[in-house]
């Protein structure tokens, strides 16, 4: 498939791009304030600087867009066509450097909340029982919490 825009604007849209205070990172930062919880933003002391991070829990949440994380299987993920390589590359380090930041959060037991976009897209019509499951990784004992779309919750115990 060939690209809609010429190079330039294409670079243009893609570095326009934020990598923080994205829709869905305010959305679920809205939820935990409803919610009474208190947190930090992009804490650059902790591994990966987290989205949020609420240290009264010794608790953390990344918010990954699937595409810069290279959500696989997931439908809001899709490899450009163009610089194939370049951007496998970039999700490949993307994906490193994301495992590198939990193993090092959970070795100094951080507990570790993972929300991909097509998650918080496909829970918009229900957005309680996400919060509801969120808050209650919070308030628990649970080391680590992964939520996507295809399925309902990751829970890694070790």
């Amino acid at each position: 498939m060939v690209d809609r825009v010429d190079s330039l604007t294409r670079s243009r849209i893609m570095a326009a791009i934020k990598s923080r205070n994205t829709k869905p990172e305010l959305l679920i930062r809205s939820m935990l304030h409803q919610r009474g919880f208190r947190f930090r933003l992009h804490v650059k002391d902790l591994p990966g600087k987290p989205d949020i991070v609420l240290p009264k829990y010794h608790s953390v949440i990344f918010i990954h867009g699937c595409f810069w994380h290279g959500h696989e299987n997931c439908r809001l993920f899709k490899l450009p066509s163009t610089r194939t390589e370049f951007w496998q590359e970039k999700f490949l380090k993307n994906r490193n450097n994301d495992i590198r930041a939990i193993d090092l959060l959970m070795s100094n037991n951080w507990r570790v909340c993972i929300i991909w976009e097509c998650k918080i897209q496909a829970s918009k019509k229900d957005l309680t029982q996400l919060a509801d499951v969120i808050s209650d990784f919070i308030m628990g004992t649970k080391p680590f919490l992964e939520l996507r779309e295809s399925s309902d919750l990751i829970i890694k115990t070790d």
